[in-house]
């Protein structure tokens, strides 16, 4: 293009001094055909494009675009949200509820057992080696699971487990603790607080056998076991009064029988029967145990008598038989802190007090 600029002749592109310059233009030369083009074609290949005025096709591809773009950022942050925190409790709450009562499960409800679950998943704790507990949830894993102290304990399990797979996100640690907080409220006891945020371990994690009480024993190991978690006698003695709950199994434990005539109800019935009956030993081939001289119908196991024949416990037993909101109160507190005792809780993991259904 530059040598045909360069050979189009000047007269061409300048225009006659005179009236009439159509008349006097001389004939274009095809050197300036050339030129002419060449300008239209700079042009166009420098013009904007025209803006086309949006119709609803553009305006739906703007939206999709949005959208799958929200999308992104919200699943982004779904996959960086903690497992316990994509859990709604209240309704986890509920649904355990709906669980407790069958009328074909021993005495019409299954909140006793979910009560000794939550313990026994939680009384494993050493404070000195730092090791069990209900963090990791060890209790469902063998050979834990099958320590003489559990036996009957895979009643519970089974029947929580469709809840597992509903509320994928809830940790089994967090699920039988927290069946153990509804099992005492639902029931008419105290309202327990309660934190999520365990974390499961393995069976490598598992305890050793002989961390829960032996309940042939007497106050001796009683406090062996109960001081090694980090209780009180006072504490000691307010938990001991969750045996207001269910009844003993020959199947299970070996012992035989409820321990007062509402064992589906929470209250201070277990400290009453003790002081109030007159307990002699039971006479049958299964190992030892008391019953109440009057019925037969009540038992006591030895672990237990130790509460009524040892000074220091007997002063919280007869003040829990007297005052059962000292009872209350006091069984909240024990029994809260038995279920955190070595869970290492995010952070910002809050406290609940759920409110009782019933």
């Amino acid at each position: 293009m530059s040598s045909t600029l360069r050979t189009i002749p000047r007269v061409a592109l300048r225009a006659p001094a005179t009236a009439k310059l159509s008349a006097l233009r001389p004939a274009p030369t095809s050197s300036a055909r050339v030129l002419a083009r060449a300008y239209s074609s700079q042009q166009r290949q420098y013009q904007m494009p025209r803006t086309r005025k949006a119709g609803t096709g553009g305006i739906l591809g703007v939206l999709a675009a949005g959208a799958l773009a929200g999308w992104y950022f919200y699943s982004k942050q779904q996959d960086e949200t903690p497992a316990w925190k994509k859990v709604n409790y209240q309704n986890v709450y509920k649904d355990i509820a709906d669980l407790l009562e069958d009328e074909n499960y021993d005495d019409g409800s299954y909140g006793p057992v979910f009560v000794r679950l939550a313990w026994h998943a939680s009384g494993t704790y050493d404070k000195k080696t730092h090791t069990g507990g209900s963090g990791g949830a060890t209790i469902r894993h063998a050979p834990e699971s099958e320590h003489g102290a559990n036996a009957g304990l895979d009643v519970a399990r089974r029947r929580l487990e469709p809840l597992k797979q509903k509320y994928r996100n809830i940790s089994y640690g967090d699920l039988y603790t927290l069946a153990g907080v509804v099992a005492v409220q639902e029931l008419g006891g105290p309202t327990v607080q309660w934190r999520p945020g365990r974390s499961d371990l393995q069976a490598d994690a598992c305890t050793p056998d002989g961390r829960l009480p032996d309940a042939a024993q007497g106050a001796d190991h009683v406090r062996d076991i109960f001081y090694r978690m980090g209780f009180d006698d006072r504490e000691i003695a307010a938990l001991v009064g969750a045996h207001a709950l269910g009844r003993c199994h020959t199947y299970r434990s070996g012992f035989d029988g409820p321990w007062n005539a509402s064992p589906t109800a929470f209250t201070n019935f277990f400290y009453t029967e003790l002081l109030n009956n007159t307990w002699v030993p039971k006479k049958w081939d299964g190992p030892k145990q008391f019953v109440d001289k009057q019925s037969g119908a009540f038992m006591m196991l030895p672990a237990d008598m130790a509460f009524k024949t040892d000074p220091r416990f007997r002063t919280y037993i007869e003040l829990y038989a007297r005052d059962q909101d000292t009872f209350f109160n006091d069984f909240s507190a024990a029994f809260a802190k038995l279920l955190e005792l070595g869970v290492k809780f995010p952070e910002d993991a809050p406290t609940y007090r759920f409110k009782p259904l019933d």
